[in-house]
């Protein structure tokens, strides 16, 4: 059940990207659960291999260098995601670094975490 409440904020955070920035498109909901779905399983398998080949450059830059691989992964997802568009590297970064603060924001606020 957590997943599955975890996987609709993740897709109405998606909407709220698109709303908020023109540069980001999305077609519809159905969209928004497929691109969430797919953000989901990219950031899962292929994020830390990203981060562990890049390390050196994460280390020199503090840490931002993520904020390139996640407005990347970003990017790549929306190259193959029909109705998910964006329009460039600088809205891809844009648009990641909003979709992970609505989506923790609002996992957040509605997500009842375990023992409490």
């Amino acid at each position: 059940m957590r997943l599955l409440l975890l996987w609709l904020i993740n897709a109405l955070s998606l909407l709220a990207v698109a709303y908020f920035l023109p540069s980001v498109s999305v077609a519809s909901f159905y969209t928004a659960l497929i691109t969430a779905l797919i953000l989901a399983l990219v950031n899962t398998l292929i994020r830390p291999v990203l981060v562990l080949i890049t390390l050196p450059i994460t280390v020199i830059t503090l840490g931002l260098f993520t904020l390139v691989i996640n407005a990347l992964l970003f990017w790549f997802v929306a190259s193959f995601v029909a109705g998910f568009q964006v329009a460039g590297f600088a809205a891809a970064f844009w648009g990641a670094l909003l979709y992970s603060v609505i989506s923790s924001l609002a996992s957040w606020l509605l997500i009842p975490r375990p023992g409490k």
